[in-house]
């Protein structure tokens, strides 16, 4: 158990409403000095302190921040100021009373003030003076009951709404070099919190390797493509094979069903048995790339035969249809951030987001940590800051598991005008510029818009596959009929989304202790591999193959085993298809209500597969019930 409170350099800080006042037991206490008033000069930490019995480390939060009133302001480290504030601070030396004194280990939590946009002095000497500061109170044999330095990594806000605050030590790839290098040279020995092993030799108890490895994926292959031939080898195909009285393509709507189980399984995020099939587990696919690609080719399918006759209401139903659905965006954004003022409730599921190293920071940006609503605050202060109603309007706040939406209302109002073009017989033109704006996407990394799906899912590169949906939504008739007589591109799809789940089960990514993944290629030359060829944020040109072969794979599959397929997951997973957005808007507030239950947050992987399929079994339901249909977009 760590005590650890704050600087004591600004005591008593601003006064509670609620503060004791003069009398009062509470107040004596305060009164550390007996003179009948509190402040600057009683003791900051005394009345604080729960006892020996309760304590086993001390710990002081202690940061470099010159600011004043909230200013900002950007100084470089004072000589001897850290040392200061650990001995002569708060009206008491709280390392001499605390550790030294009581003989307990001490734990320093700091940062340096920097904010890119204010003048002053450069960040890195700031950051680098506070770290050799750090480091020289580690080593110092006058504070060697040092046992933890916390450098807090963090961006953040003050007042303004202006994300302007810095904190991180790792930010910049020349001051974390720096830091490292002092690190190494200083008399300070370091080491994990816990024992993990590693090196060259090291195989995780879960990870099949060598013979094991290819025996296993060979067996999984050979069952496939057995399983793929069955059908026409035993004359079968009339009796498995699709059929559907409806005017919907129910193969369609089965696997958007299976999308959105995986966003709402990998959004939830607990760590599970679903977790076995929905991350990474049929190729480098997650759902988002099947949600936008679905929705493309939904939107291409139903506007599509109406595109040539009707334009002007194309138009129409596709415009009020964005609207909708950016209204939805807006409310849920808000909502979010007023469920956040509730002290009892937790939101930090949807209102932060710790960045996986896989995003568009890269691998440096992992564990870092993003606070999606940093200044929305700002819109409770009178007059409202400039800044903070055009960030609203512009989706520059909201819950991370919902920013696609944003991606999908600005392709959905671009979507008539593909269309129009595809009316024309444009349809290679149209993919071709869809390619080559994918391309420069992918290369320069440009931004169209500020708003926060552009982190996760840029504009210039996602489009590509709402465009390649779009467009096999407009000619699904004829491409079906085109797979039917050339059954080679069909196997070869077949062939190849084969192969990249046999090489995604390799992923050391995605090992977390409880799944089998096969260590057929070494983890570096995996790593390498995946970076080059199957990044996810900027849909790297492997992971684009192989969302378009799965899925052709997948629909020809259905296509030869829809009436088992259909009885064993149909009933399930096609209502869910048919209303892939309202799964996707209630999932918000089902995230929101699991991240209250405690039981559900301490890594059981049983009791949160149970919560898993309850939680989808209440989607199910809702869809199955039309609950708040007439309200919420499906």
């Amino acid at each position: 158990m760590v005590w650890e409170p704050y600087l004591g350099k600004d005591y008593p800080f601003d006064r509670n409403r609620n503060a004791p006042g003069p009398g009062s037991e509470g107040f004596n206490l305060l009164d550390t000095n007996g003179d009948g008033t509190w402040n600057g000069s009683d003791k900051a930490y005394e009345p604080y302190y729960p006892g020996d019995d309760a304590v086993d480390w001390v710990g002081l939060t202690a940061y470099h921040d010159d600011t004043a009133g909230g200013a900002a302001v950007n100084t470089v480290p004072r000589a001897g100021e850290l040392q200061e504030m650990l001995t002569a601070s708060g009206g008491e030396s709280f390392y001499g009373t605390y550790a030294a004194g009581r003989d307990k280990p001490f734990m320093l939590q700091t940062s340096a003030f920097y904010s890119p946009s204010s003048g002053g002095a450069a960040e890195a000497e700031i950051k680098n003076g506070w770290w050799d500061q750090v480091l020289g109170v580690a080593g110092s044999a006058d504070f060697a009951l040092t046992g933890a330095v916390v450098w807090d990594e963090r961006t953040s806000t003050r007042d303004t709404g202006v994300a302007s605050i810095d904190w991180r030590l790792t930010g910049n790839a020349g001051i974390a070099d720096a830091a490292h290098s002092r690190l190494e040279e200083a008399p300070i020995v370091t080491g994990p919190v816990t024992d993990v092993s590693s090196g060259p030799g090291f195989v995780r108890s879960n990870t099949l390797s060598g013979a094991a490895a290819w025996t296993v994926g060979a067996a999984l292959i050979i069952l496939l493509v057995a399983l793929w031939q069955l059908p026409a080898r035993l004359g079968a195909v009339t009796a498995w094979g699709y059929s559907d009285p409806s005017s919907r393509d129910s193969r369609v709507d089965l696997l958007r069903g299976l999308a959105i189980v995986f966003v709402v399984v990998n959004h939830l995020g607990m760590v599970s048995l679903f977790q076995l099939l929905t991350q990474e587990a049929v190729g480098f696919v997650s759902g988002a790339e099947l949600f936008v690609l679905f929705s493309g080719l939904v939107v291409g399918m139903v506007y599509g035969p109406r595109a040539k006759n009707d334009f002007g209401t194309v138009v129409d139903l596709t415009s009020r249809r964005a609207g909708k659905l950016y209204v939805t965006a807006l409310v849920v954004l808000v909502g979010v951030f007023l469920m956040s003022l509730l002290p009892a409730f937790r939101t930090d599921a949807l209102t932060t987001f710790v960045d996986q190293g896989t995003g568009g920071a890269g691998h440096e940006g992992a564990g870092r940590t993003y606070d999606l609503y940093a200044g929305m605050e700002t819109l409770f202060q009178f007059p409202v800051p400039a800044q903070v109603l055009p960030a609203i309007l512009l989706l520059q706040f909201g819950p991370w598991q919902f920013n696609v939406m944003g991606l999908y209302v600005v392709l959905l109002l671009a979507s008539p005008l593909i269309l129009a073009a595809l009316n024309r017989g444009k349809a290679v033109w149209v993919l071709a510029a869809s390619l080559a704006v994918y391309a420069v996407g992918t290369v320069t990394r440009f931004r169209l818009l500020p708003s926060q799906f552009e982190d996760s899912f840029p504009l210039l590169v996602w489009q590509v596959l709402f465009v390649i949906g779009l467009a096999a939504g407009f000619h699904r008739r004829s491409i079906v009929a085109r797979l039917s007589s050339h059954t080679g591109v069909v196997v070869a799809c077949t062939a190849l989304a084969f192969a990249f789940a046999f090489v995604s089960w390799g992923n050391p990514y995605l090992a977390n202790g409880y799944d089998v993944r096969l260590a057929i290629i070494p983890d570096t030359a995996y790593r390498a591999m995946y970076d080059l060829f199957f990044g996810r944020t900027y849909l790297a040109p492997g992971r684009l193959l192989n969302v378009l072969v799965l899925v052709v794979a997948a629909y020809a599959f259905l296509t030869a085993y829809w009436k088992p397929v259909q009885r064993a997951l149909g009933w399930f997973l096609v209502p869910l298809g048919r209303a892939t957005l309202y799964v996707f808007i209630m999932h918000v507030v089902l995230i929101a209500v699991i991240a209250n239950i405690p039981a559900l947050q301490q890594e059981n992987i049983l009791i949160n597969t149970l919560a898993y399929a309850v939680v989808l079994g209440i989607l199910w339901a809702m869809v199955r019930t039309r609950f708040l249909f007439k309200i919420i977009p499906t």
